[in-house]
């Protein structure tokens, strides 16, 4: 923490992400000092809403806010690790409404297994498509897949690609949630990018981050061009069916099967269990082509379901060893889900 020129000034870091944030203060006294983030929090959230009064007193804290006082022990500011400078060498502006969309899409679906550390980020592309700048943002963990492409204010002269954690994402993420009342803030949130690092900037918050490094799999040859089978069904309806289905999964399985009969333009979602018993639900579908079955995993599939917010989604599949596609009806090419079949 670190008081000067009329601001007080919060940085924090785990060593991969550091979080910097300026507020407004009167700075009788120029200093700074580290102090342990959680208890510094904590005790501060359970402060009425007065001014909060800071001292340091060698290596205490003393904290004063109305009938409340502490001491919170700390230590010099020099003991706190060092935040890189970050030479950017390119910097976008993406509108922010539309990234926490994008991000909330998208970022259940990468690997939490360190074993692929590049599956363990989003990639990020940048692009152009007819003379505005695009970001496509893409997360998989080998069982499913989520793209969403979004719009950017600035323009890209050169595509390229990046990887970043998908933790300093869900970070981003929360950030952009807490502010999301202030109307003084702006609409974009500024990325700017080095070799290695990136910073994300919004209002009075900075956040630098590492770059994973490594190429991210080719995931667009695993997404089928033609399908047997396409159905238009109620995302309502289809996420009851699932989830009731899901009751009856077997257990470590979590597995559903997809019935799609276009005779009777209906699809039914079914489970069975040994011990628990066996459930067959249906829901009304405009299916075209031909009648065909597959074994999905639930909870993979509602997370695909839950993450559209269209009304009615378009499910497109081959054949039961093959990769199934959803996609939200009249935005298909805004936002793809792919979750891969539990081969019987």
């Amino acid at each position: 923490m670190k008081a000067e020129g009329g601001t007080i000034r919060f940085t924090a870091t785990n060593l991969e992400i550091a979080v910097d944030c300026v507020v407004r203060g009167k700075v009788e006294e120029v200093g700074e000092h580290t102090i342990p983030s959680k208890l510094f929090f904590d005790y501060v959230s359970l402060l009425p809403n007065e001014t909060v009064r800071v001292e340091i007193d060698r290596d205490d804290v003393q904290l004063q806010c109305g009938s409340y006082k502490t001491s919170i022990h700390g230590l010099s500011a020099s003991e706190f690790p060092l935040v890189p400078r970050v030479e950017a060498e390119k910097t976008f502006q993406i509108p922010v409404e539309e990234f926490k969309e994008a991000l909330a899409h998208i970022l259940f679906a990468a690997a939490t297994n360190e074993s692929r550390p590049e599956l363990t980020g989003v990639a990020l592309f940048f692009s152009s498509h007819e003379g505005e700048g695009r970001l496509t943002l893409a997360a998989t963990d080998s069982y499913r897949l989520a793209e969403k492409v979004t719009p950017l204010v600035s323009l890209v002269s050169d595509p390229f690609s990046l990887i970043v954690p998908a933790k300093t994402l869900q970070e981003v993420a929360h950030i952009l949630s807490v502010f999301k009342d202030d109307v003084e803030l702006p609409s974009t949130i500024a990325m700017s990018l080095s070799a290695s690092q990136l910073v994300f900037s919004f209002g009075s918050v900075t956040l630098v981050s590492r770059v994973i490094d490594g190429e991210y799999p080719d995931y667009k040859q695993i997404i089928p061009l033609q399908f047997q089978t396409k159905a238009v069904v109620d995302r309502e309806d289809f996420i009851k069916a699932v989830k009731t289905a899901s009751l009856f999964s077997r257990s470590g399985l979590f597995d559903v099967t997809l019935a799609f009969d276009p005779t009777a333009s209906e699809v039914s979602v079914s489970a069975n269990d040994a011990t628990r018993g066996e459930n067959v639900t249906k829901c009304p579908a405009e299916i075209s082509g031909s009648h065909n079955t597959v074994t999905v995993n639930f909870r993979y599939l509602l997370d695909g379901l839950q993450a559209i917010t269209s009304d009615s989604i378009i499910f497109e599949m081959i054949d039961a060893s093959n990769p199934c596609l959803l996609t939200p009806r009249g935005a298909a090419d805004v936002y793809r889900y792919i979750v891969m079949p539990i081969k019987q």
